[in-house]
C-alpha cells in the first residue's frame, strides 16, 4: 500500500504548454508569444507581475478548464486571454503540483498557490464570471532557475 505522499507523487503523465502570453501593463490587452523568457526570482520578461520575491510571479491555468468555464458562462468557447493568465497547460493536472517543484521548458518553477478569480471577471466574462471561474482559476508559481518557456514544452514535476 502506498503512503500518501507516494500518490501524490505519481502523475499518469506531463503537461504540454498550449497558449501563452505575458501581461505588459494592468488593464493592457494580454500579448501572445510563441516564447517567453523566465528569469529566476523575477517571473516573465514582460510581464508586469514580473517581481523580486513575488508569489504571483507566473500564472498557469489548466488547459482542460476552458471548456468548463465557457459553458458555465454559455459561451461556445473562451480566448484565454480573457482570464488574464500566463500559460495554460494541458495533460497534467495543476493543483496537484501543490508544494511541489516542476519544470517548465528549460525554468524551473514552484508552486506557490491557487490564483482566485477577482471581480474584474464579472467585468471581463459577464455576470457570474467570478463565480464560473472559482475553482478553475488554475495556480500561482515562482520562478526557480531561470529558462525559456516555448509552446509545446513540456511540463514535468520535480
Amino acid at each position: 500500500m502506498q503512503t500518501l505522499e507516494q500518490l501524490m507523487g505519481n502523475h499518469h503523465q506531463t503537461g504540454s504548454v498550449q497558449w501563452l502570453a505575458v501581461r505588459p501593463a494592468r488593464r493592457e490587452p494580454m500579448a501572445v508569444v510563441d516564447a517567453v523568457e523566465a528569469l529566476a526570482d523575477r517571473g516573465l520578461t514582460g510581464d508586469r507581475y514580473g517581481s523580486k520575491g513575488g508569489k504571483r510571479q507566473v500564472t498557469l491555468i489548466q488547459w482542460e478548464h476552458l471548456p468548463v468555464v465557457a459553458s458555465l458562462l454559455g459561451l461556445g468557447a473562451l480566448d484565454p486571454a480573457r482570464l488574464r493568465r500566463n500559460i495554460a497547460i494541458s495533460g497534467i493536472n495543476l493543483t496537484a503540483l501543490k508544494d511541489r517543484q516542476f519544470r517548465l521548458g528549460s525554468a524551473v518553477l514552484a508552486y506557490t498557490g491557487l490564483a482566485h478569480p477577482c471581480s474584474r471577471m464579472e467585468e471581463v466574462l459577464g455576470a457570474g464570471g467570478y463565480n464560473a471561474l472559482r475553482g478553475h482559476g488554475g495556480i500561482t508559481a515562482r520562478v526557480l532557475h531561470s529558462g525559456v518557456i516555448r509552446m509545446g514544452d513540456t511540463l514535468t514535476p520535480l
